[in-house]
């Protein structure tokens, strides 16, 4: 069983940057990949970026490939996503999750956090 709970989200400006943190629980941490996704108001959730369990292999959204960043540090329990450049549409509610499996698919992960909310303006 993991728990995650993200932090970090807050209001920016366009442009702006901003880290995500998702704190994990439990000793087992270090053998799931994780990933954040993103859901915006009216929208499905959507694959932003994921890493596999030892942070050698990551993999990231067209759409915020070059301006964020997913890494992890295993000590800490904690995976991370750096924002850079921010857009107004990178607006979302952005969610931390766990899975056995390295893959952009949301069904690949079994636990997620609550969720911390990035709010863009222009």
């Amino acid at each position: 069983q993991v728990q995650l709970v993200e932090s970090g989200g807050g209001l920016v400006q366009a442009g702006g940057s901003l880290r995500l943190s998702c704190a994990a629980s439990g000793r087992t941490f270090s053998t799931y990949a994780m990933a954040w996704f993103r859901q915006a108001p009216g929208k499905e959730r959507e694959f932003v970026a994921t890493i596999n369990w030892t942070g050698d292999m990551t993999n990231h959204a067209d759409s915020v490939k070059g301006r964020f960043t997913i890494s992890r540090d295993n000590a800490e329990n904690t995976v991370y996503l750096q924002m850079n450049s921010l857009k107004p549409e990178d607006t979302a509610v952005y969610y931390c999750a766990a899975g056995a499996v390295y893959s952009r698919n949301r069904r690949a992960y079994d636990y997620w956090g609550q969720g911390t909310q990035v709010t863009v303006s222009s």
